[in-house]
């Protein structure tokens, strides 16, 4: 089915619909199908992939969204796993303190000076903690700059270099940032390149990307990582010196900062925090 340059696309709900009639198995062979044969026609070079992300509305509306209802502990027990009740709505819901601790914040929100329309009745501080969309799910709140704050999901896509075709695309969920999909498509992209002899050598793309983990990560692989670094990005902090035996920094002072704990950063990945004593820093 194709269509011409000055005609109508179709309507959004009529590919959700096709797309509700196949399973998700039947449109990846077709894309494997189609991207071999732009490979046979010399289309494709393979080594080099750009990739970005996008925002697609999802078929729900921020109008229709409710608020989660604290989660409720199992209760019964069957062939030692447990199930919750069968009376529990089938809803998604999210534990109790996590609910007081945004209805918090929100309260606070709300009682600072300024912000406009924050002290409207009917105001909220809508987050993906707190509420969800009936009418999908699975959408998630998210805003991108110059974009509109919408439920949507997240279009990753890789594009060939070669004469700009594309050679992967997959849909996530859009509360996450775009560096937490990276181990995910880049081993999809590889298998989809080595069934056709072709083999991922550069990987391009923009800050969105960036994180110690996702430049291992390619590394590992055999990847070029061609992605800058955040504007503030500091490889080190002035005056702190590592010491790799004790696998602690020293301060400008003489004192210690040793390895404490570890913490998640906002894009999932774990983060080492290094703390002084309090006797030793105030």
């Amino acid at each position: 089915m194709g269509y011409e340059v000055d005609e109508d696309l179709p309507w959004h709900s009529t590919i959700s619909r096709t797309r509700q009639l196949y399973p998700t198995a039947v449109f990846e062979h077709l894309f494997d199908q189609v991207f071999a044969q732009c490979v046979r026609a010399g289309l494709v070079a393979g080594d080099t992939q750009v990739v970005d992300s996008a925002p697609v509305k999802a078929a729900a509306s921020l109008d229709s969204l409710r608020e989660k209802s604290a989660s409720v502990a199992p209760v019964l027990t069957v062939v030692g796993e447990l199930v919750a009740p069968a009376s529990a709505p089938l809803v998604p819901t999210a534990p109790t303190h996590q609910l007081r601790r945004e209805a918090t914040r929100r309260a606070k929100r709300q009682a600072a000076p300024g912000g406009l329309g924050a002290h409207h009745p009917k105001a909220q501080l809508l987050s993906n903690k707190t509420h969800y969309s009936p009418t999908d799910p699975e959408a998630r709140i998210s805003v991108k700059p110059g974009k509109a704050r919408a439920l949507n999901y997240l279009c990753s896509v890789a594009v060939d270099t070669a004469s700009g075709l594309i050679s992967h695309i997959q849909a996530d969920f859009a509360d996450r940032r775009d560096s937490a999909y990276v181990p995910e498509l880049v081993p999809r992209l590889q298998i989809r390149l080595a069934a056709n002899e072709l083999t991922l050598r550069d990987f391009v793309a923009d800050t969105g990307y960036s994180n110690g983990f996702n430049y291992a990560f390619l590394e590992q692989r055999g990847i070029t990582p061609w992605i800058p670094v955040f504007g503030a990005y500091k490889p080190a902090a002035e005056g702190f010196t590592y010491e790799a035996e004790a696998d602690a920094f020293r301060c400008p002072a003489g004192k210690l900062l040793p390895f404490r704990n570890f913490a998640t950063s906002q894009d999932g990945n774990w983060v080492k925090n290094y703390r002084a004593a309090y006797q030793d820093c105030q």
